[in-house]
């Protein structure tokens, strides 16, 4: 019955956040309307979703958002201090990154978070949803950035996101 009315019950409650923070108000109308749309566009949307989504540690993602955030402020600071300082100093570069999370939504929140984070951009998924491409604008250590994204990032949403 619950599933019916609430199809995907975590994405209504983000939605109802994200609504309300980027309205940057709690008056009694915006969260009505909030909820209002946080409930009918996972319902009307449900049929489009081609697999469900099951959280098995959500302490755990919450513990990721709030890495993800540390890592954003960081490398904000990073990065600025290489577009500010000498050009001759950056090491760009392509590299790919052997996926171990299968999951389809777990996939699309790694790259993002990648491509959110400053100076690297999520570039290209193969086809079999194996391998990601990233692009850096500053790398010392390859080997050193795909371990440090396997342990902050994907270990994390390996542990979050199975199939049901």
């Amino acid at each position: 019955m619950i599933n019916k009315i609430l199809p995907h019950p975590i994405l209504t409650v983000v939605l109802w956040l994200s609504w309300l923070l980027l309205n940057n108000s709690f008056d009694p109308g915006h969260m009505v309307l909030g909820l209002i749309l946080a409930i009918f566009i996972p319902w009307f949307t449900s049929s489009f979703w081609q697999e469900t989504v099951c959280l098995k540690n959500p302490l755990t993602l919450l513990k990721f958002f709030g890495v993800v955030m540390w890592d954003i402020v960081i490398a904000n600071i990073a990065v600025a201090k290489l577009i500010l300082g000498k050009n001759d100093k950056l090491k760009p570069a392509f590299f790919y990154i052997d996926l171990d999370v299968e999951h389809r939504l777990g996939i699309s929140i790694l790259a993002n978070t990648i491509s959110l984070t400053p100076g690297t951009v999520s570039c290209d998924l193969s086809a079999d949803r194996k391998r990601l491409l990233i692009h850096a604008l500053h790398v010392e250590d390859i080997d050193q950035t795909i371990a440090d994204i396997k342990q902050r990032y994907e270990k994390p949403l390996k542990e979050v996101f199975t199939k049901c």
